[in-house]
């Protein structure tokens, strides 16, 4: 696949067969659009291709903290995997924003991307103000010479997928939610790094993650996850999101411990896919009542992620 990361390394490809959007998460709606996509390039003879942006338009836009719920490099492993053939992605800044919608069709679709056809949601707005939509990218596909398509919504279970609702759900800590949505479990990565060591005083030593801050952490709690080895394979994961209580923590921290596993991991990164949410994070009398609380939710850990092999 063809990473066009920024406007210098944009090459026009007036083969493309495009869509456009964000694109957080590539979600069971997103995969729609993109199954949809796939095809109509393979019958056009052509390129199969993603304009995205980064950052977040809403964070330039509207000024607010957008968590991701995957990141740019996130979001193109995911889409190689689908079968892609290209992945542009455009820097949003405020200058990009104020184009009108007939100006960012001309400039940044036609003379920059370049396009024979475009699919795009039901609901799909561009250019300043949200002002285009799909009647204004129809009139402009005739006068430049490119079709256009709409593809409606995708549902599960009778509710509209969106970006919107899995970051709620995930905020929340509702993985089973966010993975219903999103196709497959929600996962983070982070750099293993040194912590306080206080797992392994209890018998349960764990790999503290630093996490892109740009990513959408789950809500405070302990998970059952699925941690992908540096070297090949996966173990079973018990992971904390949280401030430690017991200890009198005070910063949020994410860290995991690998069942079954001895190895050093200093340096390397993890990445964990959430499989189910065991419980709230709470504060323990002694560090002795918190170990036989770990060696429950150990068990536990290695039922639900044995369940899902």
């Amino acid at each position: 696949m063809k990473r066009e990361i920024g406007w210098d390394n944009i090459q026009r490809d007036d083969t493309a067969v495009v869509t456009v959007g964000t694109f957080d998460g590539v979600h069971r709606g997103h995969q729609a659009i993109l199954d949809y996509l796939l095809g109509r390039a393979e019958r056009r003879h052509g390129t199969s291709t993603l304009l995205s942006f980064h950052p977040h338009p809403r964070s330039v836009v509207h000024d607010q903290d957008v968590p991701l719920l995957t990141t740019v490099e996130e979001r193109a492993r995911i889409l190689e995997n689908i079968g892609l053939d290209r992945f542009v992605v455009v820097p949003f800044t405020t200058d990009f924003s104020e184009l009108t919608a007939r100006e960012y069709v001309r400039q940044v679709l036609v003379e920059g991307i370049g396009l024979q056809e475009i699919a795009v949601g039901y609901d799909h707005r561009f250019g300043q103000g949200r002002a285009g939509d799909v009647a204004l990218l129809r009139e402009m596909g005739e006068a430049h010479g490119f079709d256009v398509d709409v593809i409606p919504a995708h549902r599960v279970d009778d509710d509209v997928v969106s970006s919107s609702a899995i970051r709620d759900a995930v905020e929340a800590g509702d993985v089973d939610a966010a993975r219903r949505l999103l196709g497959r479990p929600y996962r983070l990565s982070g750099t293993v790094e040194r912590g306080e060591g206080r797992g392994r005083t209890l018998g349960f030593p764990t790999a503290n993650l630093s996490v892109n801050p740009q990513k959408l952490i789950p809500a405070i709690g302990v998970y059952a996850t699925s941690v992908d080895l540096p070297g090949g394979g996966t173990r079973p994961g018990m992971l904390n999101i949280g401030r430690r209580p017991t200890f009198d923590g005070m910063d949020v921290t994410v860290e995991v411990h690998l069942v079954d596993f001895d190895g050093d991991l200093y340096g390397h990164t993890l990445t964990v896919q959430f499989v189910q949410r065991l419980r709230d994070e709470r504060k323990f009398d002694s560090a002795d009542d918190l170990a036989v609380q770990l060696s429950k939710d150990k068990q536990h850990c290695k039922r639900v992620t044995e369940a899902i092999d």
